[in-house]
């Protein structure tokens, strides 16, 4: 071939591979943020990475446009390996006309979700971008629809996972919001519906970025993002990690990894994890430890309705989700942004084949004005919709408290849980022994001469009548009582005897879940 040609592809390939300039990238740095190309390299297995639409340029020419080269349209989008396996990516360019969104930036976006989805493979979108590119109008604003179209499509289908690593603002943050997990940079990722300026003209408040729109923000008060990481190195490692835990659509099941960990491993400490006296606290988090695999526990939304613990985990090198009440939290009680992370978290593992475990230690619903006038009736029946329509394997562990209308909504047998098991420490009850104490025994603690001593006296008889493990597994909603120490072992058994689940529904075109 004549070495014109040849030149000129090196050519418009440097200008690509250059981005925005040395100075622009040096800014980037300087901020404490990769590249685009950088990110992209740091996160797939090396040289796996194939690029896709380098070449495409912006066809704008209003308000100067036709003069700006924006090196492929200020996103790098591609195919690649993470762990061996295919995974699509793509890669806003702030150096590039501030990552901004037009119609082709757009078009690479949507090109790369419509091959993910035919191939079934996951899709990881890195975003640092200014926005949609004013100068091109409505033209960027179809590019987000078309994009938010297919984060609907693909939802449920194929793991969509997101990292914010810069900012994100107005609607371009509504198609991470359709994708299944959010990470976000500690500082320099932010995301908001309206600024700080728009903050401050319309309601006069003075705010930053980072207040409104920071990983701390978004994670412990939104409850929208489910990670954070120190810097952009962490965050695409923790991507990495997170997706050795799902399968790459939802016609597979997860990776399988080496465990040398014994399923029928005893923990004799865990019979003294959980107090006797059912009004005092402890971590859950140290019985979920102790079950899975060891190190294997992820949590999601630490920081956001503490008082429920979700993550995936590992047992026997297979993926289980991990759903638990955390009575050091509001004393596990269940309340509205409970409701919600546990109702998503579930829906995630079920569209994706990873088996549910759940532990419970809950008196109820968190009670108050607050909780009702903000609709903890419809908050809550989201948790019920989630349990009773998933299909995959359910596995129940009753630890302690277990009471009305919380005991039905934590998997119980009667939503739908495949096995339960309940410890010796278990109390299923309508309410709580003082509660009912109070209503059936009324009575006699009124007449008694020492009414307090009356009421204990009666709400101990009524925890060793009803609140016990013993009369639910003797009508069959509990299938055993196990001692703590074995409980790795008879969750890993129940999960075998599971694995070949069916479970099939009434044709319909969707439910009406209760949002």
């Amino acid at each position: 071939m004549d070495k014109e040609p040849l030149e000129e592809l090196r050519r418009r390939q440097a200008a690509i591979v250059g981005m925005g300039g040395p100075s622009r990238i040096a800014r980037q740095h300087a901020a404490g943020k990769m590249t685009a190309r950088e990110r992209v390299a740091a996160l797939l297995d090396p040289d796996s990475f194939e690029e896709i639409g380098a070449h495409v340029r912006h066809r704008a020419r209003a308000f100067g446009m036709d003069q700006q080269e924006i090196p492929a349209d200020a996103v790098v989008t591609g195919v690649g390996r993470i762990h061996g396996r295919v995974v699509y990516v793509f890669s806003q360019d702030f150096t590039s006309a501030g990552g901004s969104l037009g119609e082709m930036h757009a078009q690479k976006i949507v090109r790369l979700q419509d091959l993910a989805l035919k191939t079934g493979a996951p899709i990881i979108g890195l975003n640092d971008s200014g926005g949609a590119r004013i100068q091109e109008g409505v033209d960027a604003l179809s590019g987000y629809g078309e994009i938010f179209k297919r984060n609907t499509w693909s939802s449920g289908v194929i793991p969509q996972i997101t990292v914010i690593m810069g900012p994100s603002a107005g609607g371009a943050v509504y198609s991470p919001a359709l994708t299944d997990l959010i990470v976000m940079v500690e500082h320099t990722g932010q995301m908001f519906i309206t600024g700080p300026q728009v903050i401050k003209t319309v309601t006069g408040e003075n705010v930053t970025g980072e207040q409104i729109g920071g990983a701390q923000a978004q994670i412990r008060k939104s409850g929208v993002a489910h990670m954070a990481a120190a810097d952009d190195a962490e965050a695409l490692a923790l991507v990495r990690t997170i997706l050795s835990y799902l399968p790459n659509n939802n016609r597979e099941l997860p990776p399988v990894t080496a465990c040398t960990d014994p399923l029928d491993r005893m923990d004799e400490a865990l019979a003294e994890t959980v107090p006797l006296d059912p009004n005092k606290p402890y971590d859950v988090k140290r019985i979920i430890a102790s079950v899975v695999d060891p190190d294997s526990f992820l949590e999601i939304q630490n920081g956001y309705a503490d008082n429920i613990v979700i993550g995936l985990a590992r047992i026997g090198g297979h993926s289980v989700g991990i759903c638990a009440n955390q009575p050091r939290v509001l004393a596990g009680t269940m309340d509205i942004n409970a409701s919600d992370k546990l109702a998503r978290f579930v829906r995630l593992c079920d569209s994706f084949n990873i088996p549910l475990v759940t532990f419970v230690d809950t008196p109820g619903y968190l009670p108050g004005t607050a909780q009702e006038f903000g609709g903890i009736i419809r908050h809550g029946a989201k948790v019920l919709y989630a349990y009773a329509e998933a299909t995959v394997p359910k596995v129940t562990v009753i630890l302690r408290k277990a009471y009305g209308g919380a005991y039905l909504a934590m998997c119980s047998r009667s939503l739908g849980a495949d096995w339960v098991f309940a410890w010796p420490t278990a109390e299923i009850a309508v309410m709580g022994p003082e509660g009912a104490a109070n209503i059936i025994f009324r009575e006699d603690i009124n007449a008694a001469e020492d009414p307090q001593a009356m009421r204990r006296t009666k709400a101990e008889e009524y925890r060793e009548e009803f609140a016990n493990p013993y009369v639910a597994a003797a009508r069959g909603f509990v299938d055993a009582v196990i001692e703590p120490a074995q409980t790795r072992g008879h969750i890993a058994q129940a999960l075998m005897a599971l694995q070949n689940k069916r479970d099939d529904r009434p044709h319909k075109r969707h439910g009406n879940m209760p949002l």
